[in-house]
């Protein structure tokens, strides 16, 4: 039997990148997936469709994380496909690397809205459907909150918001036998990190010479620990904040 057999994972932002891998990863070891999306369409039919292809099971829903009534349709739709929910992956984020001189409110908002609110909705709507059988939460932070890179205020104070409440919940949630870990990558290359410019740049130059394992990672460098995480590999594993960045800390 898959590892995951039987199992229902929603992950949000999963049309691409770090979030289609995740997807990807949780339906091999036997889940079947939910792969919401804000806008992205076209991403999230093709990550359905390869999944599909290899005999998974797994549906796109649109929403965004940072409203609630989206929130509250994502798992509506996902109890109506699946059942219910035994796992949630908040992958769903945004950056943008901004000098202090030029921070303005609604960018602010917008990290803040999608990276932190949107997280605790998500939360929320899967602590009322996991039931009494409890589940796994894995926060997707970024190891930003330990080398703290300058113009990255926002981004990494969102982060660091996730590591926190990821500590938190994991205490407040473990009598609902809700385990609530994170993992944070870091740079990984996605069509999010060529957009921003992060491939090729200097930036890049400069982290991997203080990689101990040399190179930035890929997506499937951090599915396999969402794997472990969503699976009873890790049952005793809970308030975790997995660092997967080839060894920067």
């Amino acid at each position: 039997m898959k590892k995951l057999e039987n199992k229902v994972a929603v992950v949000t932002g999963a049309s691409k990148g770090i979030g289609a891998g995740i997807a990807k990863s949780l339906a091999s070891a036997g889940a079947a997936v939910v792969v919401n999306y804000a806008s992205d369409k076209n991403g999230a039919d093709k990550v359905v469709a390869e999944i599909t292809a290899e005999g998974g099971k797994a549906i796109a829903v649109q929403g965004s994380v940072a409203k609630k009534a989206d929130v509250d349709r994502l798992f509506a739709e996902t109890k109506e496909a699946f059942g219910g929910v035994d796992v949630l992956v908040n992958n769903a984020g945004v950056y943008q690397f901004t000098p202090i001189e030029v921070v303005t409110e609604e960018e602010f908002h917008r990290q803040f809205d999608i990276n932190v609110l949107g997280l605790l909705l998500a939360t929320q709507g899967a602590v009322n459907s996991f039931g009494d059988k409890g589940g796994s939460i894995i926060n997707i932070s970024s190891t930003v909150t330990r080398i703290t890179p300058p113009q990255s205020a926002i981004y990494t104070g969102t982060k660091g918001a996730v590591d926190s409440i990821t500590q938190v919940l994991s205490k407040e949630l473990g009598p609902k036998k809700i385990r609530v870990n994170a993992i944070n990558p870091g740079m990984v290359e996605t069509e999010g990190t060529h957009t921003a410019g992060f491939i090729g740049s200097d930036f890049q130059a400069e982290l991997e010479k203080t990689t101990p394992l040399g190179r930035i990672g890929q997506p499937d460098d951090i599915a396999p620990v969402a794997v472990f995480l969503a699976s009873d590999d890790s049952r005793w594993l809970t308030g975790e904040i997995i660092l997967a960045s080839g060894g920067v800390r």
